[in-house]
């Protein structure tokens, strides 16, 4: 079968990449685009109040990647600051962009989800009374971890880096795209976001019979998103490569 990754174009490349290596034919369709916000000024804001915060979530690799375009150029990334990373997709990201390796807080490398929970976790033994916390996110999301770190005494709050908006596909996507629609015993979607499913319902539900289509889904919520599109075999696995290889091996005919 052939694998559809969804994830937005950056991450979406890279996960094709490590799965063309483990021999596992995969093509990208990203179903979510990524776009710079309309006016920077809260970004730049942020970057100038940095040294006040105890801990800035980023809550994916677009959060941290739109966050650091932003950055002043004589602006080094405070030696006490704390980097809260969802997963190790963001962790690399970060740590590419030049955050210290010891100042990034992610879940444990065996937690079962990849998500807000799996870092508060990591987090819910500092003493957040009267912290200041940023969180780093797209135009919404992130509620509850925002409220949990309420509720410990921190002082919590966001600025949007980046927007989300519905997918154009270009020539080689559309043709993707089609040969998926026409042969879907042959594709296996992997979705990671319940967001990319509702693009693709709202471009393709209404005039595709799903029940013949078979999804990977990294999240309880996001395989409960696809079976109500209609995907009658979705299969959920850790957000981790070997997870995912090991799911799309097991699903071979």
């Amino acid at each position: 079968m052939r694998v559809i990754v969804t994830r937005p174009a950056t991450q979406a490349a890279d996960w094709v990449a490590q799965l063309r290596a483990h021999a596992i034919d995969a093509v990208a369709l990203p179903l979510i685009r990524i776009a710079p916000v309309a006016d920077p000024a809260a970004l730049h804001a942020a970057w100038r109040g940095l040294a006040q915060q105890r801990l800035v979530v980023f809550v994916s690799p677009n959060a941290a990647e739109q966050f650091f375009a932003q950055r002043p150029s004589d602006a080094p990334w405070p030696p006490a600051l704390l980097a809260g990373s969802p997963g190790p997709g963001t962790t690399r990201v970060l740590a590419g962009l030049g955050v210290p390796l010891p100042r990034i807080v992610e879940p444990a490398s065996d937690a079962p989800q990849f998500d807000s929970e799996s870092l508060w976790a990591q987090l819910r033994d500092h003493d957040w009374r009267g912290a200041n916390v940023l969180i780093v996110r797209g135009d919404g999301g992130r509620g509850w971890l925002a409220q949990t770190l309420r509720e410990a005494g921190a002082q919590v709050g966001h600025v949007a880096a980046y927007e989300r908006i519905a997918p154009v596909f270009d020539a080689a996507e559309s043709a993707r795209l089609r040969a998926a629609l026409d042969r879907p015993a042959a594709h296996l979607w992997f979705f990671s976001s319940s967001e990319a499913i509702d693009n693709l319902a709202a471009a393709h539900g209404s005039a595709t019979d799903w029940r013949a289509a078979s999804a990977i889904a990294t999240h309880p919520r996001i395989a409960v998103r696809a079976r109500q599109l209609g995907f009658a075999r979705v299969t959920e696995a850790r957000p981790a490569l070997a997870a995912v290889v090991a799911c799309i091996q097991s699903m071979r005919p």
